[in-house]
């Protein structure tokens, strides 16, 4: 099977300063836009951003690691490089994190790297990368 682009469409608050956070904090490339919408390459896939007024997420949390993860969220899985190079541009643009940078199961099975953030309208990302790939699904 080929893997294909996935698209995906979220609402944000503020068009023009979620536009600001995604192509700027988050350098995207931003593609077709109106007034009300703007989509960006997010690593290769469609993700568009969609102005609706007076929106407010309804985040949750579950206890991963002693960390409170927010529900629902998106996000990517990176190379292992690219995780460290966006954590610290992250780190530049001042971005508080919902979970820091961290490391779960290090030296074993499944070694990966993970941190959670949220958009200016308080949407959840997360953004991981796997030591070795090619253990993303790897249970034991």
């Amino acid at each position: 099977m080929t893997i294909q682009p996935f698209h995906l469409a979220i609402p944000v608050s503020d068009l023009k300063v979620s536009r600001q956070f995604y192509a700027v904090v988050l350098d995207l490339k931003e593609g077709r836009s109106s007034d009300h919408w703007v989509d960006f390459d997010f690593y290769g896939h469609q993700f568009v951003i969609h102005e609706v007024k007076n929106y407010k997420p309804h985040n949750h949390y579950n206890s991963v690691d002693q960390h409170d993860v927010p529900v629902p969220h998106f996000g990517l899985v990176l190379k292992w490089e690219d995780f460290w190079d966006l954590s610290e541009r992250l780190k530049s643009h001042q971005i508080e994190f919902q979970i820091e940078p961290y490391i779960r199961f290090k030296g074993k099975p499944g070694e990966q790297v993970t941190m959670f953030l949220f958009d200016p309208s308080g949407n959840a990302l997360e953004f991981k990368a796997f030591k070795d790939q090619d253990q993303l699904f790897r249970t034991n």
